[in-house]
């Protein structure tokens, strides 16, 4: 008699193992005894899960085929159900909403020069930081009175004098702006350890988890403690903006800030809640986005973009069509507030330099080792300051052409005192005027490959003799000395005299 043809057996319908006698397998038996295996399926209030066997990266337990609390799904998608990280997805809670705030010093330059000098620049209502007009000289701050009259940021300082002829100018001061910057980031400190540093008066917090640190106030309310604590601690104003990404927090933060002319927040305050980020940005245009610069403004005009309103309608892959995939995917999710980079707090300064721009091009190769050591004492100054070393020195020269010419020394050590900077910059800037000489209209020093603790905390790439080291303990003893006599007596109390 022919049998039948033999049916596939599912894991329902697979019977027990049996030996040749007709008898359940010791291992059969066992299992229904302990009630977990074939023979449990009839017993009376038990209700069984199908079982498959989980093979990813060698993993044989065995897992529920359709997990607890997962919805139904259609036959065809059980396949995709059975990967882990779609699984895990299912199974586990929503993530809860990132909680970004940037802190942002309110004229941060203008504000540290009026506590430095509160008789000049502490009673001049349209006071502009920078450089000398008749220097050559930019603007790196103007009080927002002065902003009233156009004045900005890396404007000419001839320019924004014209603008604002009733204007007192001052020097930046940067040793104050140093110390007051350190000031801010010890009181933020105290709010959060996840904080990114951005410029010397720009602060990212985040604050992603910490609803029942602070009793589950509105971020709002921790934003506003913070502004209090900062200006009782430094005597600064802040604005702070808040939201689920860094782009929004910016944004927020420029909201907040009193400028004339413009709506601003009355406590100095600007949180965007979780899902209003398209709404938020749709009053910006496309030049205010952080990565927009000129060029990208330029072309977006050209396709009759400029701002977010008239992007935000607009599909992925349109704006991919027209601007390529990484553009294209930038800009669509930038305009709908996305930004997914996230708070760095060990983010260190990736390079330090001071330069300067001559009122008259200057060829003397005396003058020009003059400026080059005031400079390279400034930025040896600021490394200090930051608790840094640097293993690269560079020199930036520009010709009275416009040429710019560079050349720059990796040390087998850190350095940070001020004479082994200056020795090294004055080798560059003769190497540079051996190859061209004509005279200089800009002079900048560099410093780069920056490390933490400076030279006595790292190792030595190579086994240098003392005798060969560009920098001595010596040189960093007299560091040492002047940053104290700095900071006793004031930045100018103590210099360095010719070699």
């Amino acid at each position: 008699m022919e049998s039948a043809p033999r049916r596939a057996r599912t894991g329902h319908d697979r019977l027990p193992a049996r030996r040749q006698d007709g008898a359940l397998s010791p291992r059969t038996r066992g299992r229904n005894a302990a009630g977990t295996g074939r023979g449990a399926r009839d017993r009376p209030g038990r209700r069984r899960r199908p079982l498959r066997r989980r093979r990813e990266r060698g993993d044989r337990r065995r897992v529920p085929a359709h997990p607890a609390r997962s919805p139904a799904a259609p036959a065809g998608d059980r396949a995709d159900l059975e990967r882990p990280a779609r699984v895990a997805a299912l199974i586990s809670p929503r993530p809860p909403h990132r909680r970004l705030l940037l802190v942002d010093a309110d004229a941060f330059y203008v504000a540290v020069a009026r506590l430095v000098d509160p008789e000049g620049a502490g009673k001049a209502r349209l006071l502009i930081v920078g450089g000398s007009p008749e220097r050559r000289g930019v603007v790196t701050s103007a009080s927002y009175d002065a902003r009233a009259y156009g004045v900005h940021s890396a404007m000419p300082m001839a320019r924004a004098v014209r603008l604002c002829p009733g204007a007192t100018v001052v020097p930046v001061p940067w040793e104050a702006c140093a110390g007051k910057s350190r000031e801010i980031r010890d009181v933020l400190g105290r709010f959060t350890p996840a904080m990114e540093q951005a410029s010397s008066d720009e602060f990212y917090l985040d604050l992603t988890g910490t609803e029942k640190l602070y009793g589950g106030e509105p971020l709002a309310a921790t934003a506003g403690r913070i502004r209090a604590a900062v200006s009782e601690a430094t005597s600064l104003s802040v604005s702070i903006g808040g939201g689920t990404s860094k782009l929004v927090a910016k944004l927020a933060a420029g909201r907040a800030k009193p400028r004339p002319g413009a709506a601003a927040s009355s406590d100095g305050v600007c949180i965007v809640a979780p899902g209003a980020e398209a709404e938020f940005l749709l009053q910006f245009a496309l030049a205010d986005l952080p990565g927009v610069g000129p060029k990208a403004q330029a072309r977006l005009a050209r396709l009759g973009w400029r701002t977010v309103r008239d992007v935000a309608p607009l599909e992925r892959s349109a704006l991919v069509a027209r601007l390529g995939e990484r553009e294209g995917t930038w800009l669509y999710d930038r305009v709908r507030g996305v930004d997914r980079s996230s708070v760095e707090p060990e983010r260190e300064a990736k390079s330090l330099s001071r330069d300067e721009t001559f009122a008259a091009d200057v060829d003397d190769d005396a003058a020009l080792g003059a400026k080059l050591r005031a400079l390279a004492d400034r930025a040896s100054a600021d490394l200090r300051d930051l608790g840094l070393a640097a293993r690269t020195v560079a020199v930036k020269l520009r010709d009275a052409d416009f040429t710019t010419r560079q050349a720059s020394r990796t040390l087998p050590e850190a350095v940070r005192s001020d004479r082994a900077v200056s020795v090294v910059a004055r080798q560059l800037l003769r190497r540079l005027r051996a190859t061209r000489r004509m005279p200089a209209r800009l002079l900048g020093v560099a410093l780069s490959h920056l490390v933490r603790g400076g030279p006595d905390a790292q190792l030595p790439l190579l086994d240098v003799p003392p005798e060969s080291s560009v920098e001595t303990e010596r040189d960093r003893a007299i560091a040492r000395a002047i940053d104290a006599a700095r900071q006793r007596f004031g930045p100018d109390a103590l210099g360095r005299g010719n070699p």
